[in-house]
């Protein structure tokens, strides 16, 4: 005899034509424990202390300490001849001769030895390498307390006007001004009051 189950889809069909549902036997699913899904535990958090700082008596921005500025101060340096025992400057004014001309050079000679004077007494200086030089330098570096100035103006020196060829004092210094070398040698009558002046300083 033919078994008549059959498990053919177009076979059921002509069998059974009102819808099927599913219903739950609630009978069956009673030996069926829920399963039950263990949580994880929650991960620890490390909670850091909390760091007071305190700032006191900060400065809010940094102070600049300013160096203070150096005073440069201008140090005078000539070149002269002799050795300036006595205290005497003699000041010349030739741009193209180390003293003057030979004619001025041999004058200079003649009123020097005629006031008894050597090459160690005074300090010859040619003011045409140091221009408008103020008497006031002349006399820190020199300690000059008597000036024979052959062509070079009271103005240049910073100084108030002074009579030609003759002594005049300023301050506690004593000073002679008159031509050039060159020029006062051919001057008799300047050359013979200077002569006269130059008499008195012995």
């Amino acid at each position: 005899m033919n078994s008549q189950l059959t498990s053919n889809a177009e076979a059921l069909r002509l069998f059974f034509t009102d819808d099927i549902y599913l219903v739950e036997d609630k009978n069956q699913m009673s030996s069926v424990e829920p399963v039950t899904v263990a949580e994880a535990p929650a991960p620890e958090i490390a909670v850091m202390p909390m760091i007071n700082i305190q700032y006191q008596n900060l400065p809010e921005k940094p102070t600049l300490v300013e160096e203070p500025t150096p005073i440069i101060q201008k140090e005078s340096s000539f070149e002269f001849l002799g050795k300036n025992q006595k205290g005497i400057l003699i000041l010349v004014h030739d741009k193209e001769n180390k003293v003057s001309t030979p004619v001025g050079t041999e004058l200079l000679r003649k009123l020097v030895k005629a006031i008894e004077l050597t090459n160690n007494d005074f300090a010859l200086v040619n003011y045409a390498h140091y221009p408008d030089t103020a008497f006031e330098e002349l006399k820190t570096f020199f300690k000059c307390q008597l000036v024979l100035s052959f062509g070079v103006a009271t103005q240049q020196l910073g100084l108030n006007e002074q009579p030609l060829h003759q002594i005049a004092k300023v301050g506690d210094t004593r000073f002679v001004f008159t031509k050039n070398l060159h020029d006062l040698d051919s001057d008799q009558l300047s050359k013979k009051t200077l002569w006269g002046s130059l008499q008195q300083l012995k």
